[in-house]
């Protein structure tokens, strides 16, 4: 299915099927006619001799220095050239292949002056998979995301290296091998490809998709550890969070109450104590926290996803261009910073659980450390020490970046956002929970296996699904594959699908 442009629609689905799974891209009628409108208005502003930022004047400190009309032209390409700035590894090509996807978005608006062509240039680009090298670190977030923006831009000259076919090759020579005409700059058409917050604004799409997958894991693990632990479920009755009020918390406790339907706990067969842990009973308050925070989050990525992310921003029906500060990533990093933190948080309740599934004090009659013969046998001993190793590390990444700023350019840009240090933490503070929940994961089945009563459907199928890559452990053996396996499985959502399938959906 083709996904149309038009500056209002797109949604965060949209960007991942694009970006990761390679969908196509096509510009709408209506956004063409916007885009050659706008241009047709700038280029007489230009005849006229009119002052526009970043068109006939410099940018940042250099803003009050007038261009003449033979520096106009060069003005966009030394732009460029000084913009592609960044430093170190390339980003992942779905990040890249997002924040182009954005940039035309911002283009379908016909508010950028750009010309028609750089627009359709992206969008051949991304049916085509031609996919420039970005350095993922040198952006502060604040006139956009300039440094990797710009590496994309070189693009458009027939500089810079791109990836085509699985080969790191030349602009010029990935263009040419894939039938992309190379368009050349001119006026206005540098800064307009680089003026937005669309790398980080893509990353940021990218991390809520994949988050929200994990926190519907989380509330499987939640449920098995549950099951294992005799858990008094009755905290998990929708009706005591519809009395609160709150969405997530309603959402949280109708997927675990879905996920253990049917089984002996469910139905009240055993023993329970009137009062659980709160690691035990809040979640449904914990999660739903992170819940309700990923949607605040996807509210705003999304507004970016469709807004005018540029400057100067034209209002042809106007006859007006209007500069400002539409490139600010504030937006984008402080609700991300949320959703970061909101990652560790349902991580160190998951660690919890699984120090209580590892505490024979604790875990109503399990053996210690999970193990038939403790004392030879140390069991799960040090999964647990792998588990809070990478809580520490996520509480350490989960300092926000938005209140990090440093000043730039001289002073002009005296206020940055640091987006694209939130944009990349938060991907490491996720890699971080993948490996968490899967060993939270592996010890409840674990768990489970010791306990001889019925299971709900949704907890049967996930413990299925996770004896297909870990087997039980019976004696001691090296441990490290089994973490590595059951975060790998984790993110591959294979646990996810599966008991989806079973159960319903979880949100």
């Amino acid at each position: 299915m083709t996904v149309i442009l038009d500056g209002e629609s797109l949604k965060i689905e949209n960007l991942v099927n694009v970006a990761r799974h390679g969908e196509k891209v096509e510009l709408s009628p209506a956004s063409v006619e916007k885009i050659n409108k706008c241009r047709k208005m700038l280029e007489d502003k230009i005849q006229k001799g009119e002052i526009m930022y970043g068109v006939n004047t410099g940018i940042g400190e250099f803003s009050e220095v007038v261009l003449d009309d033979d520096q106009i032209k060069d003005f966009q390409k030394y732009l460029i050239y000084n913009h592609a700035a960044g430093i170190g590894d390339p980003a992942p090509q779905e990040y890249v292949r997002g924040a182009m996807l954005l940039r035309a978005n911002v283009h379908a608006h016909g508010q950028s002056g750009q010309r028609l062509i750089m627009t359709q240039t992206l969008i051949q680009m991304l049916n085509k998979d031609i996919v420039p090298f970005v350095c993922q670190k040198g952006s502060v977030g604040a006139c956009g995301d300039l440094a990797p923006m710009s590496q994309i831009a070189l693009l458009m000259m027939g500089e810079g290296q791109a990836y085509y076919q699985g080969e790191l090759l030349d602009g010029a020579e990935a263009m040419q091998k894939a039938g992309i005409e190379i368009p050349g700059l001119k006026a206005r058409d540098g800064l307009a490809m680089i003026n937005g917050s669309n790398l980080m604004t893509a990353m940021s799409a990218i991390f809520l998709f994949d988050a929200n997958n994990w926190l519907k894991q989380a509330e499987i693990a939640a449920a098995m550890s549950l099951e294992a632990l005799k858990a008094n479920m009755g905290p998990y009755t929708p009706k005591l969070h519809e009395a609160r009020g709150f969405p997530g918390a309603i959402r949280s406790a109708k997927s675990i109450k879905k996920l253990v339907a049917h089984g002996d706990l469910d139905e009240k067969r055993l023993k329970i104590k009137i009062q659980d842990a709160y690691s035990m009973r809040s979640t449904p308050q914990v999660i739903g926290s992170a819940h309700d925070a990923i949607t605040y989050a996807r509210q705003q990525i999304e507004t970016e996803m469709n807004g005018v992310g540029d400057n100067p921003v034209f209002f042809p029906d106007e006859d007006m261009q209007l500069s400002g500060a539409n490139f600010q990533g504030t937006p984008v990093s402080v609700p991300m910073d949320l959703a970061g933190t909101v990652v560790t948080m349902v991580s160190i309740l998951s660690e919890r659980r699984m120090n209580r599934l590892n505490n024979s004090a604790l875990s109503e009659g399990l053996p210690p450390f999970l193990t038939k013969g403790a004392g030879m046998f140390s069991g799960l001993m040090l999964s647990q020490y792998t588990a809070c190793m990478q809580v520490v590390e996520q509480k350490i990444l989960s300092t926000p970046a938005s209140i990090q700023s440093i000043p730039a350019a001289a002073d002009q840009e005296d206020f940055v956002s640091m987006g694209m240090n939130t944009a990349i933490k938060n991907f490491q503070i996720l890699d971080n929970a993948y490996g968490i929940l899967g060993i939270e994961l592996m010890a409840a089945a674990q768990a489970l296996d010791f306990r001889d009563y019925k299971f709900g459907k949704g907890t049967i199928k996930a413990k299925e699904v996770i004896r297909r890559h870990v087997e039980f452990l019976d004696i001691d053996r090296p441990l490290y594959p089994d973490h590595t396996n059951m975060k790998a499985l984790v993110k591959s959502c294979e646990i996810l699908n599966d008991v989806e399938k079973e159960v319903g959906s979880l949100g």
